[in-house]
C-alpha cells in the first residue's frame, strides 16, 4: 500500500525588507558621541579603521584596533574554557589571520570591556598578539546584554546563571531598577535563582530544576536588590530539597539500583506540575510541596524498570 503524502508546509512568507541600504551605512560626518568616541580611541593607542551604521538598526558602531593590554572581559563573564582557548589559537595561528572582531566599549577607567569575545582575546593573548580588531560600540548598555550577544561558544545551564547572577549583583549598585526592567540582559528569571544557587555550591545540578523553575517564575516588579533578596531565600529552599533529592539517590544506590538518571527520576516524581499541562503555579508553593514529598520519598518501592523508561536528564 502506498504510503500516504506528507503533509506539505507552507513556506514562510518572506518578511518586508528593512534596515539601511549599502550605501547609507556610512555618512560623511558621524554624530558628535560617535565623533568623541573616535577621538578617544586614538587617545589610548588605538587606531579607527572606521566607523558606520549597522545595516539593520541603524546603529553606529566604530571598527577600530585597540591595544590588547587594553581590552578585558566584562567582570560578570563565566570562566574561559582552557579547551575552547586552545581550540580558537590553534585556529587562529593556522589561518594567519584574525577574521572575527570582538565587540568592545569604552569604560570610565580608560580601557575596553568585551561582552562578546573573551575567549578570542585570550585565544590572542596566549599568540603574543599587540593589538585586537574590535567593534567599539557607543552605548555603553551593551557591556550587560552578555547573553544577546554571545554567540562565540554555547552556554549550558550553569555558565548562563553565573554570568546573570554576577551581572545582576553589579547593576544593583548601578541602577536598582525593578527587575523586570532587565528582562533582555537576564534572558529567564530562573536563571538568577540558579545562580544564586551555583554561587553556594558549585556542583548544584542546576539543570535538573531548570524546567520547574523556567516553568513557574517570574520577573519580579519590585527592585532588582529587594528581588534579589526573594530569590535568595527561594535559592536557600531549593538548596535544602537538592539535599533531600541527594539522600533519597544515595538510598536507591544502596538498593543497587544505578542509572545516570536516578536524580532526574526522583525529582520528577515529586514534582506536583507533572501531569499538569499548561499550569500556572508559584514557584515557592513548588518547592514547598517537592520538599514534604522528597522527605517521605520511600526507595522501597522504586522498581529497576520505572527508572529507565522515566529517562530525562542525566545525573550532573
Amino acid at each position: 500500500m502506498p504510503k500516504a503524502a506528507g503533509k506539505k508546509t507552507k513556506p514562510a512568507a518572506a518578511r518586508d525588507p528593512r534596515g539601511l541600504a549599502a550605501t547609507a551605512l556610512v555618512e560623511p560626518a558621524p554624530p558628535a558621541e560617535v565623533a568623541r568616541l573616535i577621538a578617544v580611541i586614538e587617545t589610548d593607542g588605538g587606531r579607527v579603521i572606521g566607523s558606520y551604521r549597522d545595516p539593520l538598526g541603524g546603529h553606529w558602531q566604530v571598527l577600530a584596533g585597540l591595544p590588547i593590554d587594553k581590552v578585558a572581559p566584562t567582570p560578570y563573564q563565566r570562566d574561559l574554557s582552557e579547551t575552547h582557548v586552545a581550540r580558537l589559537a590553534d585556529a587562529i595561528e593556522r589561518l594567519g589571520r584574525f577574521v572575527d572582531p570582538i565587540v568592545a566599549v569604552r569604560t570610565d577607567h580608560g580601557g575596553y570591556w568585551t561582552p562578546n569575545g573573551n575567549h578570542r582575546l585570550a585565544a590572542m593573548r596566549k599568540l603574543g598578539a599587540k593589538a585586537v580588531v574590535a567593534l567599539v560600540m557607543p552605548d555603553r548598555q551593551i557591556a550587560h546584554r552578555i547573553l544577546v550577544l554571545n554567540t562565540e561558544k554555547a552556554h549550558n545551564v550553569r555558565e548562563r546563571a553565573m554570568e546573570v547572577i554576577r551581572l545582576a549583583e553589579a547593576l544593583v549598585d548601578l541602577d536598582d531598577r525593578p527587575e523586570r526592567d532587565y528582562e533582555t540582559e537576564f534572558e529567564e528569571p530562573s536563571l538568577l535563582t540558579l545562580g544564586l544557587c551555583y554561587q553556594r555550591n558549585g556542583r548544584f545540578s542546576g539543570g535538573a530544576y531548570h524546567p520547574i523553575l523556567k516553568r513557574t517564575e517570574q520577573f519580579s516588579t519590585a527592585t532588582l536588590s529587594k528581588a534579589l533578596q526573594r530569590r535568595r531565600n527561594r535559592a536557600d529552599r531549593l538548596i535544602a530539597l537538592d539535599t533531600l533529592v541527594a539522600k533519597a539517590v544515595a538510598a536507591l544506590k544502596e538498593r543497587g539500583l544505578e542509572s545516570p538518571y536516578l536524580k532526574a527520576f526522583v525529582i520528577a516524581r515529586l514534582n506536583p506540575l507533572r501531569f499538569k499541562r499548561g499550569a500556572k503555579a508559584d514557584p515557592d508553593d513548588v518547592i514547598e510541596q517537592m520538599t514534604t514529598a522528597a522527605a517521605k520519598f520511600d526507595v522501597s518501592k522504586v522498581k529497576p524498570g520505572q527508572i529507565a523508561a522515566a529517562g530525562g536528564p542525566p545525573d550532573e
